[in-house]
């Protein structure tokens, strides 16, 4: 049995975060996301798209403002809803966390990463950091 906390998306907030993927291809995209937990679980009912404000080569890399991650706390008040993670592609780069997003990751916080190999070859990983700063799989349903 597979005991991983389980992350769901509303169709159209799943369809919404994907098109950014292939829109930014081939940068990284990059955004937060918005919903409900249930224990371990999570359900995403809501994203917020921001963009990448890396300065120069944004193929490997993404930043995210202090004014767009306010946008997102006020976003999450107005919605009463929970901001529980962020989300950005992997252009040409398997779905997994690179040292990069280990050492800006914070607790708390579902990764969800989006592997973009062209406009339909995708695929959708999540990571949460465990107690000794190492990130688990989360299970994407």
């Amino acid at each position: 049995m597979d005991t991983r906390p389980v992350l769901t998306f509303q169709p159209d907030v799943y369809n919404r975060m994907l098109d950014d993927a292939r829109k930014c291809f081939p940068d990284e995209c990059c955004g937060f996301l918005f919903g409900e937990e249930n224990g371990a679980n999570r359900h995403f009912s809501e994203i917020l798209i921001v963009d990448n404000a890396k300065e120069g080569d944004k193929r490997r890399r993404f930043s995210i403002t202090s004014r767009d991650y306010m946008k997102a706390e006020l976003m999450a008040a107005k919605l009463n809803l929970t901001l529980l993670g962020v989300y950005h592609s992997h252009p040409v780069h398997p779905a997994v966390p690179s040292e990069h997003d280990l050492n800006v990751a914070m607790p708390y916080f579902s990764y969800v990463i989006i592997s973009v190999y062209g406009q339909d070859d995708i695929s959708v990983r999540s990571w949460k950091l465990n107690d000794e700063r190492q990130f688990e799989e989360e299970l994407v349903s």
